[in-house]
């Protein structure tokens, strides 16, 4: 489970800024709220395009994938560094992320700072509290200190390169801690809510294979009353008219070369055939791809990774979660997550959006609600509507008219357009 992660220079965030997902002291929908952590079930984050909303998932996925592959970088390959380009004092400041998490019931906190060319600072804690954590390894530009905590770490200092996550290297070579930490990072996603291909076989093969998470899948489609009474997988050997009607047919062609005996596996949906009075006569199978709306596709695709993480406890954090789906939709996955009954084990769901149908006191709560505003400097500000002081000083209350203020510009974040 994440409890903050904290993001700088990185984009267009300049200073640095952090999501916190410890839920405050507010009395409304407790359901909402892994009780035994105190941590919330999901986050909503709001904003104006080009706020910095997508970068703050960006953030977290550059995190996850220097931690995951700097193990694999050649001493002279560059990392991926973005920084906040329009400070003059940026030139030579590093990005910073860090995460603090749990896992296993034991409290983290993991970060570093890097540029284009090494790692700066690394630092790993661990402990109930900030004031009780102890410092496992702490690695500056002088070198790395390794406790006598994290024994696995001691003797690998200097085979460490410049550009490597020394995290990433502990774990490589067998030690215990370092590899839950890498799980850690395995164990959180991070999608796209516009182009859903990327995670659309992973969902396919999950229903084709009968895997955990399909019988969860089919239930929540026939909840969703999608149109279609139930999915069926086919598998058929490849030929040139299974391709999209959009493809021409010199490609066809030559892909029909490339592919002899190749398996094609399909998802169909079976839809009922209707008599003139309306009476069913028959089913028939209809290819998802070619028939179904974006919005279905995209469902189909999505429950897979939702399940995945619900079933597992993980982590999900999408990108646009609205897009395609009516709203109705988009708060069923949200109550998936923030109901315990269909969330056991405590997964979380972080997601950015632009649908203020979601913004109201039923469904979040005041801190599962943040935004994110560029100031008079074309820098991210990072806040949450429990934090927000309204003009008089006071604090948003429990029954407030929530989307019909945040349209109206009083909790900022909201699109400056000129008249």
């Amino acid at each position: 489970m994440i409890i903050k992660f904290t993001v700088g220079n990185f984009l267009s965030f300049n200073e640095r800024r952090t999501l916190d997902f410890e839920a405050q002291g507010i009395s409304e929908l407790k359901q909402n709220v892994i009780s035994s952590h105190n941590l919330l079930r999901s986050i909503v984050v709001y904003g104006a395009n080009s706020s910095g909303k997508s970068n703050l998932i960006k953030a977290l996925h550059l995190m996850r994938d220097l931690v995951l592959n700097s193990v694999k970088l050649n001493d002279s390959d560059e990392l991926e560094f973005t920084p906040f380009l329009l400070s003059a004092e940026n030139k030579n400041t590093p990005t910073f992320f860090e995460v603090i998490f749990i896992k296993e019931n034991k409290k983290f906190r993991y970060g570093f700072e890097y540029s284009q060319t090494k790692i700066v600072n690394e630092w790993l804690f661990t402990g109930k509290s900030s004031k009780t954590e102890k410092a496992l390894f702490i690695r500056t530009q002088e070198g790395i200190g390794v406790s006598a905590q994290f024994e696995e770490g001691q003797g690998k200092e200097e085979a460490t390169n410049d550009n490597r996550l020394f995290i990433s290297l502990v774990a490589q070579l067998g030690g215990v801690i370092s590899k839950q930490i890498m799980e850690c990072f395995r164990n959180y996603a991070v999608l796209s809510g516009v182009t859903h291909k990327d995670y659309s076989r992973f969902s396919l093969n999950m229903l084709r294979k009968k895997l955990a998470g399909s019988k969860e899948s089919l239930s929540l489609f026939q909840t969703l009353k999608l149109g279609f009474k139930d999915v069926q997988i086919i598998e058929s050997e490849f030929t040139p008219t299974d391709l999209p009607k959009s493809i021409p047919k010199n490609m066809k062609d030559k892909l029909a070369k490339e592919m002899p005996g190749a398996t094609i596996i399909a998802l169909k949906t079976i839809h009922n055939k209707y008599d003139k009075n309306g009476k069913i006569t028959d089913t028939v199978l209809l290819d998802s791809v070619e028939n179904e709306s974006e919005g279905t596709k995209k469902i189909m695709d999505l429950s897979g990774p939702i399940f995945d993480t619900l079933l597992l406890g993980n982590v999900l954090i999408i990108d646009e979660l609205d897009s395609k789906l009516h709203p109705l939709i988009t708060i069923q996955i949200v109550n998936l997550f923030n109901d315990p009954q269909t969330n056991p084990n405590n997964a979380q769901l972080l997601f950015a959006t632009h649908d203020t149908n979601l913004l109201n006191a039923d469904l979040f709560r005041r801190d599962q609600v943040w935004f994110t505003e560029k100031d008079d400097r074309e820098q991210t500000d990072l806040y949450s509507l429990y934090d927000f002081n309204l003009p008089d000083g006071s604090k948003v209350r429990n029954d407030a008219n929530l989307e019909k203020n945040y349209i109206r510009g009083r909790y900022g974040a909201i699109p400056f357009i000129t008249n």
